[in-house]
């Protein structure tokens, strides 16, 4: 359950880095991860009771994020800067890689069970996983 929080809590703390950027594309990609590091948090908290479970919202959310993860390759293909991107100049030079992260995020979004709390807190940790995975090699920090 440690674990989990730790995901959860990463995960929201993903809505923060969408603080004030200028450039348009930079921004589109705060706004997209902000968006999906919300449907985490949802789904996060559900898992943790912190939240009611509700199968319509958590259903929701896991098609929000399947969406989100399908997006993020064409939403970063333009590289641009803006000194509040923490995206690194590697998503470029490692596109191929960066896109399969991409997809794993999906793949592990697609997969979640969100049949109760206790199932979508186990799948909870492939999505927590796959966007670390991500974010260790073209986030900084």
């Amino acid at each position: 359950m440690t674990s989990r929080l730790a995901v959860v809590a990463m995960l929201a703390a993903g809505a923060a880095f969408a603080a004030e950027a200028t450039d348009p594309t930079v921004k589109a990609w705060q706004e997209a991860m902000g968006g999906g590091a919300g449907h985490a948090k949802t789904l996060g908290e559900m898992a943790k009771g912190a939240m009611a479970y509700d199968a319509a919202a958590a259903e929701a959310a896991k098609a929000a994020l399947v969406a989100e993860a399908a997006a993020i390759p064409d939403l970063f293909r333009t590289q641009a800067s803006d000194p509040k991107s923490k995206a690194k100049a590697e998503i470029w030079a490692n596109y191929a890689d960066f896109e399969a992260k991409a997809k794993a995020l999906g793949d592990a979004a697609a997969a979640l069970d969100t049949s109760s709390p206790e199932t979508i807190g186990a799948g909870m940790a492939g999505v927590g996983g796959a966007c670390k995975a991500c974010h260790e090699t073209y986030r900084s920090s």
